[in-house]
């Protein structure tokens, strides 16, 4: 039975400077996969790859066993694929919530409604007309994590959503995944912060200069099997 997600031999450029070297990844229904690494490993150009934001030949990302790479953006949406990006990119000049009903606008059919969510993160009930500049860091990533989710994906890219934030808040973010999870909703948590990857992953993939160094369970990984992979060393 093919994966829910996977990629093969993946490849990806910026010009003339190759980003990724033959990345296989897998990604079944409801499961959480980590990708950590060091900055500049090709964490979130894999991201980008697999959303639509950067280009790559059709079979080398499969989704139900279509071909779906190089695919534009909102074509990847439509299939149930979303992304929470790097630095939330919230729209200022809308309300809370209307940011959120963005992701509605996909049209998808699924379990994720305002109400809904607002049960997930009530502080974004209560922050709802307010306009996303005066939320806390926190508060605009579960924002974030909230638009992605009104497109009621069946894959949820997550890139560095802890960055930044207090230990207390990315708990808080975290805490959240189980939810998410239970509809089916397959996760993808980039993430530099190790310990936190190993905790909410049923499966792990090490990047490093582009490639994969080391995937597996957390379980089945020893420590310094992860910082060789992760450091090189």
């Amino acid at each position: 039975m093919a994966a829910l997600l996977e990629t093969h031999g993946l490849t990806a450029f910026y010009g003339d400077f190759q980003a990724l070297f033959g990345i296989d990844v897998t990604i079944d229904r409801g499961e959480t996969i980590a990708i950590i690494g060091a900055n500049g490993a090709g964490k979130s150009t894999f991201l980008r790859v697999i959303c639509g934001l950067l280009g790559a030949e059709p079979d080398r990302v499969r989704h139900r066993d279509e071909a779906i790479g190089g695919l534009p953006a909102d074509r990847i949406v439509a299939r149930g694929i979303a992304m929470v990006p790097e630095g939330r990119r919230l729209f200022a000049s809308l309300s809370v919530e209307e940011n959120l009903r963005m992701g509605a606008d996909v049209g998808r059919k699924g379990p994720w409604s305002l109400e809904r969510l607002y049960g997930l993160f009530p502080i974004l009930a209560e922050r709802r007309r307010a306009s996303p500049a005066t939320l806390s860091g926190g508060q605009q990533q579960m924002a974030a994590i909230g638009r992605a989710l009104m497109t009621n994906p069946e894959v949820l890219l997550c890139d560095e959503v802890s960055l930044g934030l207090a230990p207390v808040v990315i708990r808080e973010l975290y805490a959240a995944l189980p939810a998410i999870r239970a509809g089916g909703t397959a996760i993808v948590v980039v993430e530099q912060d190790i310990n936190q990857a190993l905790q909410v992953a049923d499966r792990v993939y090490c990047f490093m200069e582009g490639r994969v160094t080391l995937s597996g369970t957390p379980k089945s990984l020893s420590r310094d099997q992860i910082r060789a992979a992760y450091f090189g060393m």
